[in-house]
């Protein structure tokens, strides 16, 4: 299978290894390159993503191997990944761990990208295929009749399955986002429309997400709210 020579795609990992060879597998099937970023996982799945990287031909980089800063490192990552695609011509396209992507769901994607888009979103659902977070909010009535559009919205994209193009990587400098935050879905979603630039969210092209697997604390955030907050807060995580 030809490989699609148009697409720099990535895909930060944080143990949760089965969920994450699963997504692996999902994007390498479907016949294209990745590169891996394994933000310091424990051994003993860094050394099985290692495994993958010879079996399935994928790239992976060991962010203990380039910086001593604990994780996330999203901001490293991010800024990598942006350098490599701007080298090479590409769009970048983040595909996140717990995210299950289909058949043609990139192909689908790289078909919306045309002058003045700056990022092209794939929507997330459950395994019902009830939309869910961050794109929950489609539930509403005024949406309903769109389920299988691609709509222009200013409201933030999450990187679950998004592409960033060329266009909008030549106007945003990675280098310039916030060392504080720890990640940048809403920052650069902000960027992009500041830009003058669309922002695409195909709502007929679904992909599984299944939150939060690689860092499980997070799912208080719709379980016990008020014990999510006060971890955020009293130890200042999940910064965007």
């Amino acid at each position: 299978m030809v490989k699609n020579t148009q697409l720099h795609i990535i895909m930060p990992v944080k143990d949760s290894i089965a969920t994450a060879e699963r997504a692996i597998r999902a994007i390498v099937e479907n016949g294209h390159a990745l590169c891996v970023y394994d933000d310091n996982s424990l051994p003993e799945n860094a050394q099985r993503l290692d495994e993958l990287a010879a079996e399935l031909n994928i790239q992976v980089v060991h962010i203990s191997t380039l910086t001593d800063h604990p994780s996330p490192n999203y901001r490293l990552v991010l800024q990598l990944a942006e350098q490599e695609a701007l080298q090479t011509g590409r769009h970048l396209v983040i595909v996140e761990s717990d995210v299950i992507i289909k058949t043609d769901t990139l192909n689908s994607m790289l078909k919306e990208v045309q002058d003045g888009v700056g990022m092209v979103a794939a929507v997330t659902v459950d395994e019902e295929g009830v939309y869910n977070f961050p794109y929950h909010y489609l539930h509403r009535l005024r949406y309903r009749f769109l389920s299988k559009k691609t709509i222009d919205t200013k409201k933030r994209f999450s990187f679950c399955c998004t592409l960033l193009t060329n266009e909008l990587l030549k106007k945003a400098d990675f280098q310039q986002l916030d060392p504080s935050k720890n990640w940048y879905d809403v920052t650069i979603s902000h960027w992009s429309v500041a830009l003058s630039l669309r922002n695409l969210l195909m709502l007929g092209n679904p992909v599984l997400h299944l939150p939060h697997s690689s860092r499980p604390w997070k799912r208080l955030k719709y379980t016990h709210p008020l014990r999510y907050y006060w971890r955020k807060i009293t130890q200042r995580l999940d910064k965007i």
